[in-house]
């Protein structure tokens, strides 16, 4: 197995991963319901895609 001859700083280590960040999903704005959704599918606040009504959504009964 190869080993560094030096040590990596902690600078030049993070310098490094400075492009390793999470990236937010898109989102669009359902027509119906105007909630965000991902694009392309089925909207889980009111069930619809593509102007049909795909899922029957149930309302939860916490109070």
């Amino acid at each position: 197995m190869a080993h560094p001859k030096r040590k990596f700083s902690k600078a030049r280590r993070d310098k490094r991963r400075t492009h390793w960040k999470l990236t937010l999903p898109a989102t669009s704005k359902c027509p119906q319901c105007n909630e965000a959704k991902l694009p392309h599918h089925i909207c889980p606040h009111c069930g619809y895609y593509n102007g049909r009504k795909i899922l029957e959504i149930k309302e939860s009964a916490q109070g």
